[in-house]
């Protein structure tokens, strides 16, 4: 991203113009991250709007369509309760798309905060927070999952209720869990940014250290931790996915994308298209996911 000098906002500004309008002409050329925008931006509007228009109910049980195959009806077939497969995808869209964006929010909120102050400060403190970082980095991450969530969900649920409790403890952990990588970003290049020339004018002129921090840092790793959260959506939506899939997801009664495909593993073989469609949601979305970040990867690298 832009180095800037002190005191110099005008420049400052339209630099920064130049170099987003730069990164968005680059975005732009590069065909998989345009073709992840548009798959993305038609999942999430079917999602969100889609039920609106498609108003079959995700919970009304008819045995006698079980597990019946997609037809003009049934677009997308039914489950084993004879219940809307496309309903219930659309439904449980918003439930593993909402994970995925604030477990990424807790995520790039923590490994910012530890990534900055490690970088800026350096020291024992980068010592610490590094060493805290390792130890997050060396647990094994689906086991204590599945521990974590096992020993706390009932809590929760008495708590917040079933649904709003396991939302909240998944999020939490999810993004508690995986802001390790972010941080080490942001100390990176916090450790080189915090020597050049714009920071030690800043110094010279009594800038406070949050000032340095959040006004002259922050906004030249911006483009590091946009790719970042990008990236930890996909990978939020695959572990939530996970730990339905496991059991230990949301409650049988709410449709998360995951669970859809639990409930399938016993009609692989009678109704595969009640794993088909869950499991291709999945996979568009986290590879559409995948092609935005690694497009704005290279667009946002100043090294293009």
């Amino acid at each position: 991203m832009s180095f800037v000098n002190y005191g110099a906002s005008d420049a400052r500004t339209t630099k920064s113009s130049n170099l987003w309008q730069n990164a968005w002409r680059k975005f732009k050329r590069d065909r998989t991250a345009v073709l992840g925008t548009v798959v993305i931006l038609v999942i999430v509007a079917a999602v969100i709007f889609a039920p609106l228009i498609y108003t079959v109910s995700i919970n009304k049980i008819d045995f006698a369509n079980s597990a019946a195959p997609p037809s003009w009806q049934h677009p997308f077939g039914t489950n084993a309760l004879g219940q809307d497969q496309l309903a219930r995808i659309l439904q449980g869209g918003r439930i593993s798309l909402s994970v995925g964006i604030a477990a990424m929010v807790v995520s790039i909120i923590l490994g910012t905060i530890v990534g900055a102050i490690a970088g800026f400060y350096g020291g024992i403190i980068d010592g610490i927070l590094m060493r805290l970082t390792d130890l997050f980095l060396a647990l094994p991450q689906l086991p204590l999952l599945l521990l974590i969530v096992y020993l706390f969900r009932d809590s929760l649920r008495a708590i917040a209720g079933a649904e709003l409790g396991i939302f909240v403890l998944i999020v939490l952990l999810i993004g508690g869990l995986n802001w390790m990588s972010v941080a080490r970003l942001v100390r990176a290049n916090f450790l080189k940014l915090k020597e050049m020339e714009f920071v030690s004018a800043a110094r010279a002129v009594g800038a406070k250290p949050s000032r340095i921090i959040w006004t002259h840092l922050f906004p030249n790793v911006l483009g590091v931790i946009i790719v970042a959260a990008t990236l930890a959506v996909g990978n939020a939506i695959l572990t939530e996915s996970t730990l339905s899939f496991l059991g230990l997801g949301f409650p049988p009664d709410v449709p998360t994308w995951g669970r859809m495909l639990f409930d399938a593993k016993d009609y692989l073989t009678t109704a595969p298209h009640m794993a088909l469609f869950p499991g291709l949601a999945i996979f568009l979305t986290v590879l559409s996911i995948n092609y935005i970040g690694d497009g704005l990867r290279d667009a946002l690298d100043p090294k293009t």
